[in-house]
């Protein structure tokens, strides 16, 4: 099996490439420090799995999953990430991803994931498909919903959201009680802390 790791950590390269290695059946063919750089060294070396990590400087690990399954349908990527929540999951599944990661679990999991996948399967830690499983009948936040949720996160009043956005401020509080709703909280604290925690916004 022929594989491409994409992050940028040289370390944790170095130590998905020395547990690879040891394995008879496996070869690191190229590695890449970004999305761009694993776009094209996908292209240059066509290999049989691909590691993703999802947060990488300039182009993210899901656009270049989306870039790499547009052009190759068949290319089978694993996501390495040490997010866990459920919309960060959904998000690269629905780009491509053929399996889900976490970097916390990569010494007991990292063989039976490539293997996996190189045979056509998806691989899910349980505790990720649980949380999606758990979230799949929740109504989602919408694109509007998000993008406000973001600036409550980085701080600002329903006045300086309203502005920013071109809306009125009752404006902003309908969709801040929305947000409330779908996610069964009652502050702006705490649906910050569910929205991150479940990968639906940054901090």
């Amino acid at each position: 099996m022929r594989i491409l790791i994409a992050d940028d950590h040289p370390m944790l390269r170095e130590g998905v490439s020395a547990v690879i290695e040891m394995q008879p059946d496996m070869a690191i063919v190229g590695e890449a420090r970004d999305g761009e750089e694993a776009i094209e060294r996908f292209e240059a070396l066509r290999p049989d799995v691909t590691l993703m990590d999802l947060r990488m400087p300039g182009t993210s690990g899901v656009t270049a999953i989306e870039a790499i399954r547009k052009s190759h349908p068949e290319a089978r990527i694993i996501v390495l990430t040490t997010f866990t929540g459920d919309a960060q999951a959904l998000h690269a599944l629905r780009a491509g991803a053929a399996g889900y990661l976490l970097k916390s679990s990569l010494r007991r999991d990292l063989l039976d994931a490539i293997r996996s996948v190189h045979s056509g399967r998806r691989h899910l830690q349980p505790e990720i498909a649980a949380d999606i499983a758990f979230h799949a009948i929740d109504d989602p936040l919408s694109p509007r919903e998000i993008e406000i949720l973001q600036l409550i996160a980085n701080g600002n009043a329903n006045k300086e959201i309203g502005r920013t956005l071109q809306l009125s401020e009752d404006t902003i509080k309908s969709h801040i009680k929305n947000i409330f709703a779908k996610l069964y909280v009652s502050d702006r604290t705490h649906a910050v802390t569910v929205a991150a925690r479940r990968g639906i916004i940054d901090l």
